[in-house]
């Protein structure tokens, strides 16, 4: 009987030592296995309003505006081997009292991207983009008695930009990557062109008239993406991209596109969001064209992985 007591005893007093060498159990995300297919998504409905009474003295009008955001990625890993696509959706407009319904900011953005890696940082790489936009785009002016005009100057697929860039992309760390493509055939689409000729002239985005397309096959590109998470509640995301036609190539005729987008969460499904394009090519005007635009409104988002550390 005495044995059996001592026994007991060692027992109660080696107990808590051995809880101590037993390592606890893994969380739950690790017992998870990990997804064929790594997806996020970021989705945006946002307004802005100003309205006035009809004898406010300090001048202005009532304006309603609107504008849907949309994100989402899709990628996988297998081996040496990725695959990633994008769908990139922008549209916003307003509506100001006396002038009617206006267009601002408009993107279609589509990118499939298929990589080799070479090293840990460096990848060549094959892909296809496109890029141009949803709703009809007018230019304002007044004509010679004063009256306001809309000249039509875009629409659906006019103009539409594809480009297939082979060549070598540069990722340091999960927020930056750069695609160096000295390769980088681009396909103009501009449907209908005879169109636009009142608002743009005989050549509307470079296309030669009685035609819809233009081949630059000889051509350049580099594109380069930030994104990161600047706190838990702010994101910046930018993407910058540079294309130049060999047979053309001088300083000003080099096309240039940044679309930044800065996004804050004010509450779980509450957004403030600071957008902004900038542009210049040589085939549409011989300056800097841009949009901004800060609106406040509706936010969700999704994804199906833990983040890396960027």
């Amino acid at each position: 009987m005495l044995l059996r007591y001592a026994a007991a005893l060692v027992a109660l007093a080696a107990a808590p030592a051995l809880a101590q060498t037993v390592p606890p159990p893994p969380p739950v995300a690790a017992l998870l296995p990990a997804p064929l297919w790594r997806t996020q998504g970021r989705f945006g409905l946002n307004a802005n309003a100003a309205a006035l009474s009809d004898n406010w003295k300090g001048g202005g009008v009532n304006t309603v505006g609107g504008q849907v955001l949309a994100n989402v990625k899709a990628s996988r890993k297998n081996g040496p081997h990725s695959f990633d696509n994008e769908a990139d959706f922008l549209l916003a407009g307003a509506y100001t009292n006396g002038l009617g319904y206006r267009k601002g900011q408009d993107r279609l953005y589509l990118d499939t991207k298929y990589g080799h890696a070479l090293n840990p940082k460096w990848d060549t790489f094959a892909s296809l983009t496109l890029l141009t936009q949803w709703a009809p785009g007018y230019k304002y002016s007044k004509n010679s008695v004063g009256d306001e005009q809309a000249v039509f100057v875009s629409s659906f697929f006019a103009p539409a930009f594809i480009t297939m860039a082979y060549g070598f992309e540069y990722h340091p760390n999960a927020a930056f990557k750069v695609r160096l493509s000295p390769f980088s055939p681009r396909l103009t689409v501009v449907t209908m062109a005879e169109r636009f000729a009142t608002g743009l002239g005989e050549r509307p985005y470079g296309v030669s008239p009685g035609h819809s397309m233009r081949w630059e096959v000889l051509a350049a590109q580099v594109l380069a993406e930030y994104d990161k998470n600047l706190s838990a509640n702010v994101n910046l995301k930018a993407r910058y991209v540079l294309f130049a036609n060999y047979e053309t190539l001088e300083a000003k005729k080099i096309d240039h596109r940044l679309d930044v987008a800065l996004t804050a969460k004010a509450a779980k499904y509450l957004n403030v969001a600071l957008t902004g394009i900038a542009l210049y090519d040589y085939d549409q005007d011989e300056s800097i064209q841009y949009s901004q635009g800060l609106t406040l409104g509706l936010a969700y988002s999704f994804q199906n992985f833990v983040d890396e550390k960027k």
